[in-house]
């Protein structure tokens, strides 16, 4: 029998939560405590959103651009657009403004969503974008009485009031563009990454699934990676589609805040990179039984590999599971995962043996094809040793930029991603490297990573970060900048006999510094291309070398 064809649209996803679960929150942070509203409440705004942007000359394939936090007009503003059929353009609140400027003016954005609170870095641009025709301004209590130099400039509130509260879904092809996220490259300008409704529909669906992040209607999210970030790696979209309770912490990011709302709202399940769960752990043995985390079940950590002592850590101390996720925003974003039971076989494996598991990048997921080749992208053996770099292909991954071609990312339908790695004889993928951050000493490569989860496994280390040096006979030497926590000093000799105890004497650090900060990038990574450059800035000099 024939099946009927029903295309893959997302409208078809994002009003069921509301139908199933009317009366679940949405969490917002604000300056006086938080604000709430119901599911069902957010789905009516959608859809007057949707109404006023329609009034406004949005149609099917117009780019409406979003710059704001983690909220729940943020949430309308992707709920509204998907379901119209216009493109949600994502801007990174961390970008700077010749960033910001080009890929506005690239993306052709006709409206842009802003919170108030971003619009001084708006003005900046005023005059250099053409296309944007309207801003639309979403307050909170305290911005009620916002003002900006930007022209066409409306009240969010002013924008939605007194339209219908039922927008009818446009049919439209599967494949139609659905959002528009820039990566933030080390060289060039930021390139588009176009996610269409078909590849977000199978995405959402796979990010469910039980051997995923397992989401569920009865979590309590709290979404701590920006959704300007990868579409916040996808969990709004879930979210909407299940029900669930979601908590977003808008501009307030500082760990005090989240601990706060994880602990008071009975979050379940939460998101972030590695430097957002370093920082809750310290404050957790900084505070002991100052915050409940008695609900929380599961964190999912990505962007960079968290290091095994701090999977470790949350299991142990707190009896929560630490899920590694790998990919980019090439792969929209969910790639492979790692969780610490992956197969019926590992029931009977031992706790340190199912914690070597989760320190790796993964398994992957259904749909998707995934190996490593070497440099004439011949497939290389998954024997757990071999390095190569990571290609991956599927339905919800990037096979060209938006308006970009870069014919070297892409080959024979692959993704070039830019990871070195190996596969061992069970699947997993084993993350090595960024391809640019590897040190390549004497021929033989050593990983940055798994020199810096070693370091910051030590008492006193708050964080590590490894980059190459050049040297006149080596070719590269790695230097490694350690934070220490507050009360704590570091010892060099310490750090290099404990990473003597894995590594070998070539493979060590020939200089260890002390630093007060590592830098981030927009979305929370170490920014090794700006570690290195102000190592050279300051005149740095590899010790035997002086």
């Amino acid at each position: 029998m024939a099946m009927q064809h029903s295309p893959l649209l997302m409208s078809r996803l994002l009003d069921r939560g509301a139908r199933l679960a009317p009366n679940e929150e949405i969490v917002t942070a604000t300056a006086t405590g938080t604000r709430r509203q119901s599911v069902r409440e957010t789905r009516y705004r959608a859809h007057q959103l949707a109404h006023a942007l329609a009034s406004a000359g949005i149609r099917v394939g117009d780019r409406v651009g979003t710059f704001m936090w983690n909220g729940s007009r943020h949430l309308e503003a992707y709920h509204a657009t998907a379901g119209m059929g216009a493109v949600l353009h994502t801007l990174n609140l961390r970008l700077s403004d010749k960033d910001l400027e080009y890929i506005i003016n690239h993306a052709r954005d006709r409206i842009i969503i802003a919170d108030a609170d971003t619009l001084p870095l708006l003005e900046v641009l005023k005059g250099r974008m053409p296309s944007v025709e309207r801003i639309v301004v979403a307050t909170e209590d305290d911005s009620k009485g916002w003002k900006t130099s930007l022209p066409n400039a409306v009240d969010y509130e002013d924008f939605i009031k007194g339209l219908p509260t039922t927008f009818d879904w446009p049919e439209i092809d599967e494949n139609s563009a659905l959002g528009l996220c820039y990566t933030s490259g080390t060289t060039g300008n930021p390139k588009g990454v176009e996610y269409e409704h078909r590849s977000q529909y199978l995405h959402t669906m796979a990010q469910c699934m039980t051997d995923s992040m397992g989401l569920s209607a009865t979590d309590t999210l709290c979404g701590i990676v920006p959704m300007f970030h990868a579409m916040g790696w996808g969990l709004p979209w879930s979210a909407m589609m299940l029900g669930c309770k979601q908590v977003m912490p808008h501009r307030f990011m500082g760990m005090e805040k989240i601990a706060e709302l994880i602990s008071m709202e009975g979050v379940t399940v939460s998101a972030g990179v590695p430097t957002i769960w370093q920082g809750i752990k310290g404050l957790i043995e900084a505070s002991p039984g100052k915050y409940d985390f008695s609900n929380l079940s599961r964190l999912t950590c990505g962007g960079s590999a968290p290091p095994p002592s701090l999977i470790r850590w949350y299991w142990d101390e707190l009896g929560v599971e630490m899920i590694q996720g790998w990919g980019m925003t090439e792969t929209s974003p969910l790639a492979t995962l790692s969780r610490r039971v992956m197969k019926r076989s590992q029931l009977a494996l031992s706790e340190d043996d199912k914690f070597r598991n989760v320190a790796k990048a993964g398994l992957l997921m259904p749909g998707l094809e995934l190996d490593i080749f070497d440099s004439n992208f011949n497939r290389l053996p998954h024997d757990g040793e071999t390095v190569g770099e990571i290609l991956v292909r599927g339905p919800w991954i990037c096979s060209e930029y938006y308006n970009n071609p870069q014919p070297e990312k892409f080959h024979d339908g692959w993704l070039v991603t830019g990871d070195v790695g190996k596969i061992d004889p069970e699947e997993y993928l084993i993350i090595s490297d960024r391809s640019k951050d590897l040190v390549k000493s004497g021929g033989e490569w050593i990983s940055s990573v798994d020199l810096e989860n070693h370091i910051v496994a030590m008492p006193g280390v708050a964080s590590a970060c490894v980059v190459a040096q050049p040297h006149p006979k080596w070719d590269e030497r790695p230097v490694a900048l350690v934070v220490m926590r507050d009360g704590a000093t570091l010892d060099k000799t310490a750090v290099l006999a404990h990473c003597a105890k894995a590594f070998a004497k070539w493979q060590l650090p020939d200089d260890v510094l002390e630093v007060k900060t590592i830098p981030l990038t927009s979305t929370g990574k170490m920014d090794k291309k700006v570690v290195r450059a102000d190592l050279q800035d300051r005149g740095y000099v590899l010790p035997d070398l002086r």
